[in-house]
């Protein structure tokens, strides 16, 4: 934390070294799109620095929420988005396939976007005020899968498969971690794998495909299987120290196909190699790192829950990207926060990050008061 008498003090108290090292991350992906358009700020580049800087800026004016402001918005905005998921199944526009937007004029909305933070902000109040000792049992365990379950069903039939495995994920985590016994966890993932022949049949036809090219990558390197062969192979291509930035040839030559979105983190390691990625990924781990400090130096059980919840939701992001790309994992269309292409991810990031802050600046205050 930075102290100075120029700056002023509301500022000094910023987590200076995480918004440099995010800020860090941020400029490696816009160097990465900057080469993946050929040397040129247009059409990605340009667009990215101007977003993050954006919401960097949210995210810092939301370092001054208070927790009992939170408190107060949860329950409220979790009904509001469940309401605007309703909406774009009824009224929402398509785009590649799927109708997950609502059009607002000048802008369109992705109301399974907030649902990652408000999943876990309202799975953090729901605990805090359940008594400890219901939490084990039934009337503690029901409301929170309903919770968990009916947004992600909604985002399911959008269809947004990669979306609906994280507000899934993030809210088990805070589920998990606020004491629901384990057993609970394990059954139904014990039922899936039963049912998963039937489960198999009800997916859509491209999420099949996604599964079979996963499991079978060689079945058709030229179709369904292009993507993560031309991924490997591009990884593969960079070595240790890479081929140097503006001369990756499978993402310049469009053999790596969405080179500056889903696969950006396949493009950096052509360029940057495997000492590039290694940075990007241990720069992701001090992130999250700094992320669960806040929640175990937490002095409410809130927002020792939402801390760990939301920092999960950036893990997740990360993990999730990083296996898709080296083949570990489907394709699910999850981006890699900060570095891909697109607004959606870096504003999901940044508004994880602000109330990240806001929760570490409330455990400096009560530190002070104490």
């Amino acid at each position: 934390m930075i102290t100075s008498a120029i700056i002023p003090r509301p500022l000094a108290r910023l987590p200076w070294r995480l918004i440099f090292l995010v800020s860090g991350i941020a400029g490696f992906g816009v160097l990465v799109l900057f080469s993946a358009a050929g040397g040129s700020p247009q059409p990605w580049a340009l667009k990215q620095a101007m977003i993050f800087l954006f919401f960097l800026g949210v995210a810092v004016a939301m370092s001054w929420l208070r927790e009992p402001t939170m408190k107060a918005f949860v329950f409220p905005a979790y009904v509001v988005i469940i309401l605007l998921l309703v909406a774009v199944d009824v009224l929402g526009f398509a785009a590649k396939g799927a109708q997950r937007w609502l059009d607002l004029g000048p802008i369109g909305l992705q109301p399974s976007e907030f649902m990652k933070p408000a999943i876990v902000l309202t799975l953090a109040r729901f605990y805090e005020l359940l008594p400890a000792a219901d939490v084990r049992r039934w009337r503690g365990i029901w409301p929170a899968f309903a919770m968990v379950g009916v947004p992600a069903f909604l985002i399911l039939v959008q269809p947004d498969l990669g979306t609906c495995i994280m507000v899934t994920l993030c809210g088990l985590t805070v589920m998990f971690l606020a004491g629901v016994p384990l057993w609970i966890f394990v059954a139904p993932v014990a039922v899936v794998g039963a049912a998963a022949p039937f489960a198999y049949s009800m997916l859509h036809g491209y999420q099949r495909k996604r599964i079979d090219t996963f499991l079978d990558p060689e079945s058709d390197p030229l179709g369904s299987g292009y993507h993560i062969a031309q991924s490997k192979i591009a990884i593969g291509s960079g070595g240790i120290w890479g081929k140097g930035f503006l001369n990756g040839s499978q993402s310049h030559l469009d053999y790596l196909p969405e080179g500056h979105t889903d696969f950006a983190f396949a493009s950096l390691v052509e360029e940057w190699g495997l000492v590039g990625g290694a940075v990007l990924i241990i720069a992701f781990g001090l992130v999250i790192r700094w992320g669960m400090k806040v929640s175990v130096n937490a002095k409410t059980r809130f927002s020792q829950l939402a801390a760990a919840g939301l920092t999960a939701c950036i893990f997740f992001y990360a993990s999730i990207n990083l296996m898709m790309v080296m083949g570990l994992a489907p394709v699910v269309g999850v981006p890699l926060p900060l570095i891909s292409y697109g607004g959606t991810a870096v504003m999901t990031v940044m508004l994880c990050l602000g109330l990240l802050m806001a929760l570490e600046r409330q455990q400096r205050t009560l530190s002070r008061v104490l």
